[in-house]
């Protein structure tokens, strides 16, 4: 995929002049130019906040996590080819210390939780005002995190789902659970959301291979389900 930086090549901001007390370094991640620099100038304004960088490009974004420091990655959930999943999830795993805040959802049960369960610190609804965004960098960088009583009762109820389906897995796994290091392979990335032609496309594998292997990871582990599937990665030695 191309993408093209938000700002000028000259990306980065200088550093604030009062480093007596450190502001929030963030770091926009957005599809559309005119709206993250929309999104920047109203963070500039604050000063307890400092826009790092502002990019529309996954790699650049991970990049710019790994060589500077990001308190908090503002991740435009509208990316394609699910790139703020796959985004949210790479952040968790390499800089477990950089929270997340996914833009511009809908309170869709379904599609919230999947940011939670990637790693997301929060979130900002698509209908929030600027305002609201600000409120919450703070409130997440001080660990806080608000939500409303409908996606606390899902999280609540994926919780117990969740606990249930490890009560059943932790008593009826084996050992290696025979699956094959490729097969594990694959299934950590479906357990990172990977769609049958993500995972060929990361693997550099025919798509009928991945499907054979999935095939063969739900009969191995006795399971209905690739949901069903990811909890066993809680317990396999890698």
């Amino acid at each position: 995929m191309n993408f093209v930086n938000n700002l000028p090549r000259n990306f980065y901001m200088d550093e604030p002049a009062d480093k007596s007390v450190r502001p929030i370094n963030v770091l926009l991640v957005n599809e559309f130019r005119l709206i993250g620099n929309i999104i920047v100038a109203a963070l500039e304004d604050e000063p307890d906040i400092h826009v790092v960088g502002c990019v529309t490009d996954p790699e650049e974004a991970l990049r710019i996590v790994q060589e500077t420091v990001v308190d908090m990655v503002l991740v435009s959930t509208r990316l394609s080819d699910q790139g703020a999943i796959k985004l949210t999830y790479a952040i968790t795993e390499l800089a477990p210390a950089t929270k997340v805040l996914a833009l511009g959802l809908t309170e869709e049960k379904q599609r919230v939780l999947r940011f939670v369960e990637a790693g997301a610190a929060g979130y900002v609804l698509k209908d929030d005002s600027l305002e609201n965004l600000i409120d919450t960098v703070r409130a997440v960088q001080d660990g806080k995190v608000f939500v409303s009583p409908e996606i606390v009762a899902a999280l609540m109820e994926r919780l117990s789902n969740l606990a249930h389906i490890f009560s059943d897995v932790e008593s009826g796994m084996s050992d290696t659970s025979g699956l094959t290091s490729r097969e594990v392979e694959v299934l950590g990335l479906i357990g990172k959301g990977f769609t049958n032609q993500e995972i060929a496309e990361q693997l550099v594998i025919e798509i009928g291979t991945v499907k054979n292997h999935v095939h063969s990871i739900l009969e191995k582990l006795n399971v209905g389900s690739r949901r069903e599937a990811a909890a066993y990665l809680a317990f396999i030695k890698k």
